[in-house]
């Protein structure tokens, strides 16, 4: 089983790739997350404010994400690793998760550089590799929504070096995510408001 154990809004609203039986496992190990993930993903739509008002150090589609996991438990997470050779200690700092619960680790990526996603996916491999995380998720903005920047002028602030679908997808059919389960959300244009 793999996407298709998604709701069909769900299914219908993103843009949806999975490797490494992510579903399978999201449901069966850890349903709680999983139903977190559907909640989320079923209340989120895409403001038209959000993208016509100049941006800050986060954006409004991951303060929303972000905030409506934070009270369903999960947290911002950073793990401190450090490997110990003969009496060398080396410390290997990773980044901070921006969605954590349960060893599943979930990543916004709304209009960052699209290196982001490498720092993402090596992440997810690294935590993975030494089983602090079993899933690895990004949710991130599908190219069709392009036209929807274009149409609001604001084409120029989502440019093709930012993250987006077709920067993402590359990467992790490449290998960069490695052993890691992946699943990846795309926001489609079926989800935008222009009421709000």
């Amino acid at each position: 089983m793999g996407v298709e154990l998604l709701p069909q809004f769900i299914l219908d609203n993103y843009e949806v790739h999975e490797w490494k039986h992510s579903c399978a496992i999201l449901q069966a190990d850890f349903p709680d997350e999983w139903n977190d993930l559907i909640a989320v993903l079923r209340n989120f739509k895409l403001c038209k404010s959000w993208i016509t008002e100049g941006g800050g150090r986060k954006s409004k589609v991951s303060e929303e994400i972000d905030s409506f996991l934070y009270n369903l438990g999960w947290k911002e997470k950073k793990f401190d690793i450090s490997v110990k050779v003969d009496e060398n200690l080396l410390e290997s700092p990773t980044h901070k998760i921006d969605c954590y619960k349960n060893r599943i680790a979930i990543e916004i990526e709304w209009n960052n550089k699209d290196p982001f996603f490498d720092r993402d996916l090596n992440n997810f491999r690294l935590l993975f590799d030494l089983r602090a995380i079993s899933v690895g998720i990004i949710i991130t903005r599908c190219d069709n929504l392009q036209q929807i920047f274009d149409q609001l002028e604001r084409g120029k602030s989502y440019g093709a070096s930012t993250t987006h679908m077709s920067k993402l997808l590359p990467r992790i059919k490449g290998g960069s995510g490695s052993g890691c389960p992946i699943l990846v959300f795309g926001i489609t244009e079926n989800l935008y408001d222009e009421n709000c």
